[in-house]
């Protein structure tokens, strides 16, 4: 069996025309044979190109108001038969079957139908039936059969027919196999996530086209890809490729900014924030969330929900960090930023997300709905005495957002809408407000008249005797212990104002 194969016929159906001109006029060259039916085969026809009809071959018409064109053995025999077995070879003789060296097809656009939020049956109408099974069977006969499954492709063969005159290697063949596949299981899993979103089948199936190998994982030693389109979430203005680390980081910080529609700044790092605030002039609250925490700030990922002004950039320029991310940027202050060659300076474009999480663990996925919920004063209920003054409510409502993004479990502490410290990641709740306690004294922090909230409830009263020796008035967490009466009396005795909403936080 030789390796090489010459391409002398080809199968040309396709839904977009576009970019096939001069694919054509390179067969035409070739004197390959084409075959094709319907809009394909006018257009091929225009272009003064010679054409035999799929229904000359097969003898039958399209019917079905063209939803059967191509299905016949006559077009899949000469597509799947081994030319090296004598049996195929004598039955392609037998039933005139004519051998088909490359098959150029495309899919109806389904996922551009769906988004397009046409009807279910303009929907259904573009499930392709079969140009899959063409894709399909061309990239199973991949040893005698070349391949193009999408438009993406055309330059690849263009070149194929220029250089090697329409020869074509196994190894080429099986790479056009692999991409076919790819373009089929896709397009199926489109199909079944339609149709599943209104019967819930218990199966995990997930297709991402675009994907790019990073420098590495979270540590050198271990590979890291990224799949997804980031083009359509940012501009990348300046800087280096971005890492998978800066990923899990602009993921945290995407998210954590989107719960905030007052002027916000935010530096986190390792998926948390270590300062966050909220002012009416930018470079104010970018002061004030630097204050958070300066030494963590180093090194970190920074992101505001307001366009970027010179005065701004200034401040934030005097810090070494990863990556900054904006809805825009002043000219003078992209100027500035830009003095670094490897910081990253993204725009953000996209806001809306998938509402569902999924993460490899075990021998499995866990699936879930991302945590949208955000408390507002309505869903507080005074658990306590003493009712929260105005400026309370609203410092426990930025805090409760903050906590929410952090890693459990998390204590936080805020006062005038700025982050005075957070306990994260800890084992124990009292540690972790313990390590914001720390914290917060260390950078001179007054916690007298602070806010604390908790991702979680309190199983006892420590914490809230803890906090109330450092000077918080106020506390908000979801409330549900058994023994949440003793964190109320604690309260009640010490006139300190504290809210339950009902609603847990955890995020691991």
């Amino acid at each position: 069996m030789s390796n090489t194969k010459q391409i002398q016929s080809a199968l040309i159906s396709v839904y977009d025309k576009s970019n096939l001109e001069p694919v054509i006029e390179k067969l035409k060259l070739l004197d390959v044979k084409i075959f094709s039916t319907g809009g394909t085969k006018s257009f091929i026809e225009k272009l003064g190109v010679s054409v035999t009809a799929v229904e000359d071959v097969t003898q039958y018409p399209s019917i079905l108001g063209g939803r059967v064109k191509t299905l016949h053995p006559k077009i899949f025999g000469g597509i799947l038969a081994r030319r090296e077995n004598p049996s195929d070879l004598s039955e392609m003789k037998q039933y005139d079957i004519p051998k088909i060296d490359l098959v150029i097809v495309d899919l109806y656009p389904f996922e551009s139908t769906v988004a397009s939020g046409a009807t279910d049956q303009e929907i259904i109408e573009k499930i392709d039936i079969g140009g899959i099974s063409l894709i399909r069977a061309a990239a199973k006969n991949f040893e005698h059969t070349l391949i193009i499954s999408s438009k993406n492709q055309y330059q690849k063969l263009i070149d194929l027919l220029e250089m090697h005159k329409g020869l074509s290697s196994l190894a080429e063949r099986k790479q056009f196999a692999v991409e076919a596949f790819n373009v089929s299981s896709h397009y199926d899993t489109a199909i079944f996530k339609y149709f599943n979103k209104d019967f819930s089948v218990p199966a995990f199936k997930q297709s991402i086209q675009n994907g790019e190998e990073l420098r590495y994982g979270e540590n050198p030693h271990q590979k890291g890809f990224f799949y997804g389109d980031l083009n359509a979430v940012f501009n990348q203005l300046h800087g280096k490729q971005i890492s998978y680390n800066n990923l899990l980081d602009i993921e945290a910080a995407v998210q954590l900014i989107s719960d905030f529609d007052e002027v916000t700044f935010t530096i986190l790092k390792h998926n948390n924030a270590c300062g966050i605030a909220s002012r009416p002039i930018l470079v104010e609250a970018w002061n004030a969330a630097l204050a958070g925490d300066p030494v963590s700030a180093f090194g970190g990922i920074l992101i505001t929900n307001k366009e970027i002004d010179k005065d701004s950039a200034i401040e934030i320029n005097k810090i070494f960090f990863e990556v900054i991310i904006a809805p825009s940027y002043q000219e003078e202050a992209l100027k500035i930023l830009k003095e670094k060659k490897n910081r990253i300076i993204l725009i953000q474009k996209q806001k809306e997300f998938p509402v569902v999480q999924f993460r490899s663990l075990l021998n499995g996925v866990l699936v879930q709905d991302r945590d949208v919920k955000i408390e507002s004063a309505k869903d507080m209920t005074v658990v306590t005495k003493v009712e929260p003054l105005l400026k309370e409510i609203e410092d426990m409502i930025f805090a409760n957002k903050v906590v929410k993004h952090s890693k459990s479990n998390t204590i936080v502490l805020v006062k005038n809408k700025q982050l005075c410290a957070s306990g994260v990641g800890q084992t124990s709740r009292v540690d972790a407000l313990k390590q914001a306690i720390t914290k917060a004294n260390s950078f001179k922090f007054d916690l007298n008249g602070a806010v604390m909230a908790s991702d979680a409830f309190f199983p006892f009263a420590d914490s809230v005797e803890i906090a109330y020796q450092a000077g918080i008035k106020s506390v908000i967490q979801p409330g549900g212990s058994v023994k949440d009466q003793e964190s109320i009396d604690f309260c009640n005795n010490h006139n300190i104002g504290m809210v339950f909403t009902g609603t847990r936080h955890f995020k691991h």
